[in-house]
């Protein structure tokens, strides 16, 4: 299979799952800065123009974290990375929407991609400010689906990778997290597959997680 993915992207967590199933697979960078997602030889395997995609053994292409997600955890593995009984599929599941969508679509994404929601420039900084205050809030929500739990849904699964990315997009802009997700990421941080996709993405995960809880 290969990735094509951007180091510190939403890609992440797919490369976290691809590790943690052991998968062999071969990594491209889209340098999306540089542009890469509008070059035709991209294009041409993802025309949605953005990352990650994943291209499969039969040469047919996944795109959309919690789609390619959901493929891995239920596919590959045996499954073991996804829940096995109903209601677990739905917290997952649900859980990997609310990232995509709306911690990432709506909070991040004014704070990260400020230009696409205005051109006028003057108005940024408030886009921003309004990301941020969407994060604080969207990350309150998911606070409370963690009470009492160490995973999202269950055993760990790779909705776990899936909310990982957007507590270390919270870390690297100084956002505080509340306690229950704090405590999810630092025990993300802490396993193997994890701390190994870090480093080989540029990152020094022993530098991570180091915030105060609020």
């Amino acid at each position: 299979m290969k990735l094509y993915m951007t180091p510190g992207s939403c890609s992440t967590a797919i490369h976290i799952i691809l590790e943690e199933l052991e998968e062999v697979f071969e990594a491209h960078i889209v340098n999306l800065p540089a542009g890469d997602q509008f070059k035709p030889d991209y294009l041409a395997i993802n025309p949605k123009a953005n990352i990650p995609a994943l291209m499969r053994q039969d040469g047919t292409v996944l795109t959309e974290v919690p789609a390619i997600a959901f493929w891995l955890g239920r596919a590959r593995g045996r499954g073991k990375l996804w829940p096995k009984d109903v209601e677990n599929e739905t917290r997952a599941l649900e859980m990997m929407t609310f990232v995509a969508g709306s911690i990432h679509g709506h909070g991040f994404a004014r704070i990260f991609a400020t230009g696409n929601f205005s051109p006028d420039s003057s108005l940024h900084e408030s886009i921003k400010a309004q990301g941020r205050l969407l994060v604080e809030k969207t990350f309150s929500i998911v606070n409370k689906a963690l009470e009492g739990k160490s995973w999202i849904a269950g055993d760990y699964s790779v909705a776990d990778a899936v909310l990982f990315y957007v507590e270390f997009w919270a870390d690297k802009t100084e956002i505080d997290l509340p306690q229950n997700v704090l405590r999810h990421y630092r025990a993300m941080l802490e396993r193997p597959a994890v701390s190994q996709v870090l480093r080989e993405e540029g990152y020094r995960p022993e530098t991570l997680g180091q915030r105060a809880e609020i």
